[in-house]
């Protein structure tokens, strides 16, 4: 089966997650509630209260450095949905049926990120507005904006595929959701999202620079324009290049764990 057909198998499968979509719009209401609550509350109970380099207790320097880090958390969290809905199409029997049908076998994992990939973007511009309203600006341009939004969909993407994994590999949907959310949290918290690896003590500053899941925040910051104008990233790699570092990093994800999730499929439905 050639590559357009697999493509066209792809998009039947993503057409048919996004319609499941607009009729149980819940999912997508529930999954604005935590990244607008995260914007609110660290907005005005952090903000003024945590040191930026460049910047120092400056309230609104906070708000700008904060949403680099709420735009990268919510793209990453999107692999709980993922892990869930691909668990319960296991559970349900539906993986099997696409099985009888002449299809390609990764079509069904592609058209599923597809469409995670359609709830992210549209999560990405109502959190946009939240944080127009909170006093977040862009202040490098159109083109660059549209670039930071790009790495980060490019993210969400790579950890979609994480998340397919997780589902295949448990056998309820409960257990997806946690399997899909419990290593997110130290990930997220051990980065520069809210606060500076400055900020960190010496033993875990390094752990959060060479967080692929930094490299992402720090690109959108740079690109956004949301980075105080005297502050000096740390002197690593990825920090000192990373949009560059944002890009490899989630291809990579992506290239392994596509890889990964694809002959898990292929195992469990043989």
């Amino acid at each position: 089966m050639g590559p357009g057909q697999a493509l066209r198998d792809s998009m039947v499968v993503a057409k048919r997650n996004l319609l499941r979509m607009l009729r149980i719009p819940e999912v997508v209401v529930f999954g604005l509630v935590q990244p607008v609550m995260f914007v609110v509350l660290f907005a005005y109970v952090f903000g003024g209260s945590i040191n930026i380099p460049g910047a120092g207790l400056d309230a609104d320097a906070y708000r700008q450095f904060l949403m680099g880090g709420i735009f990268a958390q919510t793209v990453t969290f999107a692999t709980a949905g993922a892990s869930a809905g691909i668990a319960e199409d296991m559970q349900k029997g539906i993986i099997d049926r696409f099985r009888s049908l002449p299809m390609a076998r990764g079509a069904v994992l592609t058209g599923r990120t597809f469409a995670d990939l359609v709830q992210t973007a549209l999560i990405l511009v109502v959190l946009a507005v939240v944080a127009f309203l909170v006093g977040w600006r862009i202040h490098e341009g159109v083109l660059n904006a549209l670039a930071a939004f790009g790495l980060l969909l490019l993210l969400g993407y790579a950890f979609t595929w994480i998340g397919a994994l997780i589902g295949l590999s448990v056998r309820s949907p409960e257990a997806a959701t946690s399997g899909g959310l419990v290593w997110l949290f130290p990930l997220t918290f051990i980065s520069v999202a809210f606060v500076p690896s400055e900020n960190m003590p010496s033993w875990l500053a390094p752990v959060a620079e060479w967080n692929p899941f930094s490299a992402t925040v720090l690109a959108v910051r740079e690109l956004f324009g949301n980075l105080p104008a005297g502050y000096q990233a740390p002197d690593v790699w990825p920090m000192q290049n990373p949009v560059l570092a944002s890009a490899l990093f989630s291809i990579v994800i992506i290239a392994i764990f596509r890889t990964l999730a694809v002959r898990k499929y292929k195992r469990a439905t043989d």
